[in-house]
């Protein structure tokens, strides 16, 4: 286990521990397993510290996911149309969350057999599978992240590059991953927003020519737009692409 992950650890059983023992007397924090000395926390710690995890789950979904690119194109695209509330936010934000399970489905599938599924057969010890899952999820996230942008991140951090992928400090490998994640999908929206553009610069340009400039070209263009991307099947084609801009562990 790294230093780092070992601060975290300490910090987070040091803030809840008071109110752990106020709230349960008899909650033993360390419960020895085996006679080789080696041992690990009692059942109802364990509970506590997951129900504790489960609040970073929305942060950990946005971060360490490809749910940021997703959510950031749909976006774009719906700009690019020319739709302020339609789809609504309800509803591209569970598009980005399905496809993100989908997308990463190999990861969760080697997170379950390899560390869940050992963890609830007792086979591995909680320490050891939150370890065991960080694996095939940090190396998801080297592979989507710039190299440039991680340089950048080590400069800004003040650290030495390191050497070594298993060197490198998840603090900084996550800012830079959230950077790399931006970067590529404001490539990407820029690409959809592109063809949208065209045609509200064809439009503006014959109502102009019409003599008709007191009428918007977005309420004109709009219907294009739309008969445009459903024709080409736009939404087959950008959850396609997006799809493939990811590399699962390329």
């Amino acid at each position: 286990m790294t230093k780092a992950r070992l601060g975290w650890l300490s910090a987070i059983l040091l803030i809840l521990l008071p109110s752990v023992c106020v709230a349960a007397q008899d909650l033993s924090v360390f419960t020895v397993t085996d006679p080789s000395g080696e041992s690990e926390y009692s059942v109802k710690l364990q509970i506590l510290i997951l129900m504790t995890m489960l609040s970073f789950i929305p942060a950990f979904l946005i971060m360490c996911t490809c749910f940021t690119r997703i959510i950031i194109v749909l976006g774009v695209l719906r700009q690019a149309l020319g739709l302020q509330q339609s789809p609504p936010n309800q509803v591209l934000v569970g598009i980005a969350l399905v496809f993100s399970l989908l997308i990463m489905r190999p990861i969760w599938t080697d997170i379950y057999d390899n560390a869940y599924k050992p963890y609830s057969e007792e086979k591995l010890t909680l320490v050891e599978a939150l370890e065991t899952a960080s694996v095939p999820l940090r190396q998801y996230m080297l592979d989507q992240t710039q190299v440039q942008t991680l340089e950048q991140v080590t400069k800004i951090a003040k650290e030495p590059m390191a050497e070594k992928d298993e060197d490198i400090p998840f603090l900084i490998l996550l800012p830079a991953y959230v950077l790399s994640e931006l970067k590529i999908a404001f490539q990407i929206g820029f690409m959809v927003f592109l063809p949208f553009l065209v045609i509200d610069l064809v439009v503006a340009s014959v109502l102009m020519s019409m003599g008709m400039m007191m009428l918007s070209p977005l309420i004109v263009s709009l219907p294009f737009k739309l008969l445009l991307f459903v024709v080409v099947d736009g939404w087959g084609m950008l959850m396609g692409s997006l799809s493939q801009s990811f590399w699962i562990g390329g």
